[in-house]
């Protein structure tokens, strides 16, 4: 029996193995479900931590053709569902008609919209030019960045588990540090003939705050394609992780079900 693909697209400083919870949740409302890492990314977050380097080179384009090849694969054009650069990809290949409906969840912004100031300096430029290619996270920047709606004891194990350095290059190409935003980070938010997207933002997001999806989604204001927009108050950008992760999880499957798409396609 043919089932609906659902391709999930993981954000900067988060390993693949952050959906587990989300697979088990899609696959067992009968979702075909896929998580695929990043190029270069290992099994586990903490082998990302001790041996990074091959993550090291990865931008934004390679990520965009990246998850478009997998998209592209499937007999039936799949969900996409991303969080953060996930988020963007998700919006910049459903622009594209590529994937049947999308999920951009905290997405990193698109078409010129710009981060604020980075928060505790995460990707603040560095004085050396042969600085690290990789920025990584600390325990407490985690928490105070990306978790910040949880306890220490919580953050701490969602750190354990989920967290690895991100690649300087890509934060460089979503336009931080007062770069220019790569060709990569534009979506085309006046297709008409594209499937529903739905954005997602945390009220308490310090990362990808609130004010910058709302700003996202008034770009798509003039399109007939259906976007819709929902806000968690109290979340943050761990929305995704953290023990709240099944009401945003069952949010999206209610909003699937909403637009006609289900785990079985119609047949004929």
């Amino acid at each position: 029996m043919n089932r609906t693909p659902v391709v999930f697209i993981h954000g900067a400083w988060l390993h693949a193995l952050s959906w587990e919870s989300w697979a088990e949740r899609f696959a067992s409302r009968g979702f075909l479900v896929f998580t695929p890492g990043w190029p270069g990314e290992a099994s586990a977050a903490r082998t990302a931590r001790s041996s990074p380097e091959t993550l090291g080179d990865v931008d934004l384009e390679a990520l965009t053709d990246h998850y478009a090849g997998i998209v592209r694969s499937f007999d039936i054009s799949p969900v996409i569902i991303g969080h953060s650069v996930g988020g963007l990809i998700a919006q910049h290949l459903i622009g594209a008609n590529v994937g049947q409906a999308a999920v951009a969840i905290a997405p990193a912004p698109i078409n010129g919209i710009r981060l604020p100031t980075s928060p505790a300096g995460l990707w603040t430029p560095p004085d050396d030019t042969s600085a690290d290619s990789l920025i990584s996270l600390s325990p407490q920047q985690f928490n105070q960045v990306i978790a910040n709606r949880v306890g220490p004891e919580e953050s701490g194990l969602l750190f354990e588990r989920y967290v690895m350095p991100t690649p300087r290059r890509l934060l460089a190409d979503l336009g931080c540090a007062g770069t220019e935003p790569s060709p990569s980070s534009v979506a085309n938010t006046g297709n008409a003939r594209r499937g529903p997207l739905l954005l997602i933002s945390g009220q308490e997001d310090r990362l990808v705050p609130d004010a910058v999806t709302r700003a996202v989604y008034k770009l798509y204001g003039d399109s007939t394609a259906m976007t819709d927009l929902k806000q968690f108050a109290d979340r943050a950008h761990s929305l995704v992780i953290d023990s709240g992760w099944r009401l945003v999880a069952d949010y999206i499957l209610g909003w699937l079900n909403e637009r006609g798409i289900r785990a079985i396609p119609p047949q004929g």
